[in-house]
């Protein structure tokens, strides 16, 4: 019967997803919205695991999922993605242009739809996606050059994902008056961890599964957590070749030696074992709650067999 519940609740939000770009009065980009693949809706998720069955409830997690949204196909731009979850990316198939103003439709509907939501709900959302539009930014630096620093590898990955995921448990507790700092620990930790992985998944499995080629996310330039942890432990000649590797396609020779590298470094167990702490840590924050259901997302996610 739960499982049901969460169903149509997860349908609402769908609904009213897609109400919110049919009550822009615009076929095109309804049309364009339409060809967008759906995630995994982990906020949404969240939003109504925390804040209950309520109308409320439904109308953030929509808003929260349309501005994910929207920052997803500006990413993808940034990124020069040609898929997205196994299909071809807007960006891709109607051009850059079209994927940044529909993402900016997306942006500034979800910004009209949270002006009916409670003030500190509004204003904790809002201020995330400052952080989130500054990790962008940061992130586009970045890939500019082989970064070495963890410090500024967990500032951009805060900023950029889990900023989002924060506000999005904190603003659920908001709404249900529960305690918003133990749930914006929670989203915190989760929005780290959960990054971490997608980090290693796209180090150890391969194109059909990630639906984009492996070792995509170091071609675009972008030093994860499994790299940083390689680079600390290589000889300077290794580094070097780490370096020559940054931001090109990979040959087979190369993607060997990186796998067998990342292997006997230790680096992507050590990336996995990290995430796996933040992941106790969010479960820490929540432990007198008595939600197993949050419990769930992060055993299901994080604390598991890889």
């Amino acid at each position: 019967m739960k499982k049901e519940v969460d169903f149509k609740l997860h349908e609402h939000v769908e609904k009213l997803m897609r109400k919110h770009i049919e009550d822009i009065g615009d076929s095109r980009s309804l049309k364009l919205y339409d060809k967008i693949p759906k995630g995994k809706r982990l906020r949404a998720k969240l939003i109504l695991k925390i804040a209950g069955e309520t109308k409320k409830a439904v109308e953030l997690a929509s808003v929260v999922e349309l501005i994910h949204t929207a920052s997803l196909l500006h990413d993808d731009v940034i990124d020069k993605a040609s898929t997205r979850r196994g299909i071809l990316s807007i960006n891709h198939a109607f051009g850059n242009m079209t994927a940044i103003m529909l993402g900016d439709i997306l942006y500034s509907k979800g910004f009209v739809e949270l002006t009916h939501l409670p003030c500190e709900v509004a204003r904790n959302v809002a201020n995330s996606v400052v952080k989130l539009s500054i990790g962008e930014l940061l992130d586009v630096k970045l890939a500019t050059a082989f970064n070495s620093s963890q410090d500024v590898y967990f500032d951009m990955i805060y900023k950029k994902t889990a900023s989002l995921i924060e506000a999005s448990a904190c603003s659920a507790a908001l709404l249900a008056n529960k305690d918003s700092d133990k749930y914006a620990l929670y989203g915190k930790n989760l929005g780290l961890a959960f990054q971490i992985i997608d980090d290693v998944l796209d180090v150890t499995n391969s194109s059909e599964i990630l639906g984009k080629p492996s070792f995509s996310d170091f071609k675009e330039g972008k030093t994860t957590l499994p790299y940083l942890y390689m680079y600390e432990k290589l000889n300077k000649n290794d580094k070097k070749k780490l370096l020559s590797c940054f931001g090109k396609t990979l040959n087979i020779d190369e993607s060997n030696w990186m796998h067998e590298k990342l292997k006997t470094t230790g680096a992507v167990t050590r990336s996995i074992e990290y995430a796996k702490k933040l992941g106790v840590d969010a479960l820490n924050a929540i432990k007198d709650e008595n939600l197993p259901e949050l419990e769930k997302i992060i055993t299901d996610m994080i604390i598991r067999d890889f």
